[in-house]
């Protein structure tokens, strides 16, 4: 089949079925044309099954930017996105550019869903700038191409360290798929002092609802697998954790103004009054989060 049918074929599953992508970007405020009522009907639908899952994926959001702010401190002014998924508040580039926009860091994000891809090409041609800011459609097991597609944009000088970004990535990628073998070549091919930012959804046997939205997911274009803590940990590798080590991505160095978060106003609708769903409330605690640094 030529490559433009293999497009078409690609373009229409992940119309026929809800996309794990742009069921983030609608659990994160995200409307149309970026998500459809497919997505929008399985956030809904597994949101009452999990009442955790939104807030958990803010959270998420928002470990991504204290990551990023923490890269920056270390002098690491390159970013790879693996798996960016659809633009939406709280893009790295954002976050870089705002905290620290002296260091004007170059940011490559890499999707291999074509709708994915092509939303982050629009909105980087209108709001970013094409000389720090690019997206390349990539398929993270195909890691030789997605090297050298990467590389291919001129904005990542491979001498230099590269603060690598995996984040809710991981636990659509099955087993016998090895996503492990992938992520030790990109590993390998970053210098030293170099960091890697990951979150994966923690498996816990006991949460019914956890394990429900887990085998939902089954029935979308990206089948969820989650793991153990150890498993999770494995994917770093031999690199330093950076303090705190391996935790909930809402104790991950939290702030405590979180009016310098400004991705979204406090998820707090459903709760009682003083409560939220951040800091060491567990309701929101379901990715294990963590950044390390290479030797």
């Amino acid at each position: 089949m030529s490559e433009d049918g293999d497009r078409a074929d690609s373009l229409k599953l992940h119309l026929d079925k809800a996309s794990s992508a742009r069921i983030y970007d609608y659990m994160l405020g995200g409307r149309g044309p970026n998500n459809y009522a497919i997505d929008r009907v399985f956030g809904d639908v597994q949101g009452k099954v999990l009442p955790t899952m939104q807030p958990a994926m803010r959270e998420n959001r928002r470990f991504i930017g204290r990551a990023v702010e923490a890269a920056l401190e270390l002098g690491v002014r390159q970013f790879i996105d693996i798996g960016s998924g659809l633009p939406s508040l709280g893009q790295t580039h954002e976050v870089a550019d705002r905290v620290a926009p002296e260091a004007k860091a170059h940011v490559v994000y890499v999707d291999n869903e074509l709708i994915a891809n092509a939303h982050s090409e629009i909105l980087l041609g209108e709001e970013a700038e094409p000389e720090r800011h690019q997206a390349v459609l990539a398929d993270y097991f195909a890691y030789g191409q997605l090297w050298r597609k990467v590389l291919a944009t001129g904005l990542i000088d491979p001498k230099q360290p590269v603060c690598l970004m995996v984040t809710a990535v991981l636990h659509f990628m099955l087993p016998e798929d090895r996503p492990d073998i992938p992520l030790d070549y990109y590993r390998r091919k970053l210098p030293s002092g170099s960091l890697l930012v990951l979150t994966h959804a923690l498996d816990d046997p006991e949460d019914e609802g956890l394990q429900q939205v887990a085998r939902a997911y089954e029935n979308t274009t990206s089948p969820a697998h989650l793991r153990t803590n150890e498993e999770i940990r494995s994917f770093f590798g031999d690199w330093e954790l950076l303090e705190p080590g391996l935790t909930w991505t809402g104790l991950w160095r939290p702030k405590e103004d979180r009016s310098v978060e400004p991705w979204w106003e406090d998820d707090t609708r459903d709760l009682p009054p003083g409560e939220t769903w951040w800091g060491n409330n567990e309701a929101a605690m379901i990715y294990r989060a963590g950044v390390a640094r290479k030797p």
